[in-house]
């Protein structure tokens, strides 16, 4: 009886402790307002991507990230005093962030785009900060040192790289152009760092362009592996066939009826993209959609025909069309329209009608990690068929869907598939 009697108290203490902290869930201050806009604009930002390794703690650092020169690790950037940026004050974040210099003084590499974040206001650094002090969950992780050899690890040349090249002025709106238009400006080319990517580079490893008065500016680049695509206004290659519809809702889920997103674009949409507002996305998808062709792609606007047309019988390869009749045909449709956004289209793809096709061997080789929407991984990846198709199978296939359906891309070498097998086995 004293033990069911102590039973009851017991459960009526537990009643009373649970009540008690229901209460004071109830009553308890909200998250600091600071700090979840902090946490947004670090998803804008996709700094995940870089400092979260596969398989590794948030923010932790570890993450490879090839240059010309070698390897260099993502740092660790939680809130631990020790190995991360804990002790760091704001001031320091900020020099990090928008002058490319670390705590200690030395230079970061520009893979780290501070070029871009240099346009960055001082309000939302100063919300990133309070994100990555008090939101994030500190982890000891000591950093990695770079791969890269003496005398090109040295870091003193970076000072004067960055006063020819870093522009430190924050980004201004233009008084001519809309509120959505100068958000959408704001968030590419600071927050979202589109042309870190997009833009090509020059002989320094500098972006030939950074805004809207540069032809150069989001033209397309090889990054990786990849070639990230055209974003201008070009109706072949680029996005003057897409809406900003069509370019609001790629964003946000991967997909759409032209594209799907694989590559490194893959890791923008399950890091960044799909968590950003619709205002935010809209916003963006206006200032893209303002940007002239830049005059370096193909002339015409594509069209799409059902036959091949008037491909020449080089670009015509009909043990490419047996391959992709075995291969591709059931995802990919006779038609070349596939299901899409379920699945991507490759007629009128401009992945498949850029001038680099580098995207398509490596997709076709080496496949791409699902699309992870709300957790919810996509039903269908790309499968790599590296291990199954020669070189030359590989080539005959590109080139048959490059010229298909009025198409009309440059055929594929086995030669340029071996450079692509060779280089992404390596990584």
């Amino acid at each position: 009886m004293k033990a069911i009697l102590m039973t009851r108290s017991s459960w009526r203490l537990s009643i009373a402790t649970l009540f008690s902290l229901l209460t004071l869930s109830a009553h308890a201050a909200p998250a600091d307002p600071q700090v979840l806009r902090g946490a947004y604009l670090a998803k804008v930002g996709d700094c995940a991507a870089c400092h979260t390794a596969p398989k590794g703690l948030p923010f932790a650092g570890g993450l490879p990230l090839a240059t010309p020169m070698g390897k260099i690790y993502a740092t660790n950037i939680t809130p631990d005093r020790l190995t991360g940026i804990g002790a760091w004050t704001e001031a320091e974040f900020d020099l990090a962030m928008r002058r490319g210099v670390s705590r200690d003084g030395h230079h970061l590499y520009p893979a780290m785009p501070y070029p871009s974040y240099a346009k960055i206001r001082t309000d939302d650094i100063a919300a990133m900060y309070a994100y990555f002090m008090q939101g994030v969950t500190p982890v000891r992780q000591a950093n990695r040192p770079s791969d890269i050899p003496f005398p090109l690890n040295m870091r003193w040349p970076l000072a004067m790289w960055n006063v020819v090249f870093l522009d430190h002025t924050v980004y201004q709106d233009k008084a001519a152009r809309s509120a959505e238009w100068n958000r959408g400006a704001y968030l590419v080319q600071g927050m979202g760092h589109c042309g870190a990517c997009h833009t090509a580079r020059g002989v320094a490893f500098q972006e030939k362009g950074v805004d809207e008065t540069s032809k150069a500016f989001l033209n397309g680049a090889v990054v990786d592996g990849w070639f990230a695509s055209n974003l201008r206004g070009d109706g072949y290659d680029g996005l003057g066939r897409w809406s900003a519809a069509d370019l609001a809702t790629f964003l946000k889920t991967g997909a759409n009826r032209h594209a799907t997103a694989f590559g490194g674009m893959t890791d923008v949409i399950n890091n960044s993209t799909q968590m950003m507002s619709d205002a935010d996305l809209s916003a963006m998808a206006t200032y893209l959609k303002s940007l002239p062709a830049a005059g370096t792609s193909r002339v015409r606007a594509y069209a799409y025909a059902p036959a091949i047309g008037k491909a020449s019988a080089r670009t015509v390869n009909q043990a490419g069309a047996q391959d992709y009749a075995t291969n591709c045909m059931h995802c990919h449709a006779v038609d070349g329209k596939a299901h899409a956004p379920l699945l991507a289209p490759l007629a009128g793809n401009p992945n498949v009608l850029a001038s680099n096709p580098v995207s398509l061997i490596n997709v076709t080789l080496n496949g791409t990690h699902a699309l992870v929407l709300q957790g919810i991984p996509a039903a269908y990846p790309m499968p790599a068929f590296g291990a199954v198709l020669s070189d030359r199978q590989v080539a005959d296939v590109i080139t048959y869907v490059r010229a298909a359906w009025n198409n009309g891309a440059p055929a594929v070498t086995p030669q340029q598939v071996a450079t692509v097998r060779k280089s992404t086995q390596s990584q």
